[in-house]
């Protein structure tokens, strides 16, 4: 296990075009030619192999000498007409006047290689910097930074980056592969109490926090341990940042959660399903397998999978458009 430094640089980005944590915009400190990065990335190329890049960058903002991609055919023109200078595509195209193309089948994973050879970062060797308590177990390849706080009954897998202030609550164990963003907080107590005469009682909570292999929490996330039983994050899922996840809540695979989304406890969030931000949904409902939820909406009931859910109360998309559209025609006076 390894502590990285504080002051490292972070390069995480969302890009627009696909789900990749990893873009950036980069100078690189030594300029390359076109056909030194095709060598490199083993992909043919089609323009001139003494131009230079200088840069990396997501296809939003490129400058003139940046390296983009491009894998969507809906951003090929965006992407080739842009102010980058090389691009990374996955179809054969006219190479447009100044610049020059990389030609790949997956040109995400080649960029990737790329932003990941350029920007190597040292990781130093020695145990400090972090509060832990007992009985904690921690795999191979494991990154903490100065600042966390790991609890006791603790299992952290291989591979995980938990960077600083994330807080572990005793009792939480994480798979492999998993990221915990700063200030995370996981295991926090359920808000859960019984109402007396005079006052409320908390119930004390006895459950854990399951995270489970190739999991990102995004910054400022809190998920709140069951309260008797277990609050699980399923494999591949995505949290982005400021997400509440309420006591007891099953998430299931690939769950991609976008910020200030609160869940309420013991809800049950099948695979992949897609949740938008500022979503509110409420304890004791099932979200169903491959649903997505626009922004801003809010659920207070079960909602069948493979379906897409709109405003508040919620409803199928459609739906909901069809009476925004209605009540904009009343308001104009218009049947």
């Amino acid at each position: 296990m390894v502590i990285r430094p504080f002051f490292c640089p972070l390069f995480h980005a969302l890009c627009p075009f696909a789900f990749f944590p990893y873009l950036c915009h980069m100078n690189l400190s030594t300029p390359v030619t076109v056909a030194e990065m095709a060598a490199f990335l083993d992909i043919p190329f089609k323009g001139d192999g003494n131009m230079i890049i200088s840069g990396i960058n997501e296809i939003h903002k490129v400058r003139k000498g940046d390296m983009t991609f491009v894998d969507l055919a809906k951003y090929y023109n965006k992407a080739l007409f842009s102010e980058a200078t090389i691009i990374i595509i996955n179809k054969e195209v006219e190479v447009p006047q100044g610049k020059s193309i990389l030609l790949s089948e997956d040109p995400f994973t080649h960029y990737q290689k790329a932003v990941s050879h350029f920007m190597k970062e040292e990781k130093p060797s020695s145990l400090h910097g972090f509060s832990m308590g007992e009985n904690i177990t921690i795999g191979e390849g494991t990154v903490i930074y100065p600042g966390a706080v790991i609890g006791s009954n603790i299992t952290i897998g291989k591979n995980c980056t938990i960077y600083p202030n994330a807080v572990l609550y005793d009792d939480t164990h994480l798979g492999d592969n998993v990221i915990i963003q700063a200030n995370v907080v996981l295991g926090s107590h359920a808000f859960y109490y019984k109402k007396r005469p005079t006052h409320y009682e908390k119930m004390i909570s006895c459950g854990r926090v399951i995270i489970e292999n190739d999991v990102e929490i995004g910054a400022g996330c809190t998920i709140d341990k069951g309260v008797s039983g277990d609050t699980i994050i399923g494999e591949g899922s995505k949290l982005d940042n400021h997400i509440h996840i309420g006591h007891g809540v099953v998430l299931g695979k690939r769950v991609l959660i976008a910020a200030q989304v609160g869940i309420g406890g013991k809800t049950i969030i099948e695979d992949d399903v897609v949740i938008w931000g500022q979503v509110g949904i409420t304890k004791d409902v099932t979200i169903g397998k491959g649903a997505v939820l626009l922004a801003q909406s809010g659920v207070g009931k079960s909602l069948e999978g493979g379906k897409v859910y709109f405003g508040s109360p919620v409803q199928e998309n459609r739906k909901a458009l069809k009476e925004i559209a209605f009540m904009r025609r009343l308001a104009e006076g218009k049947e």
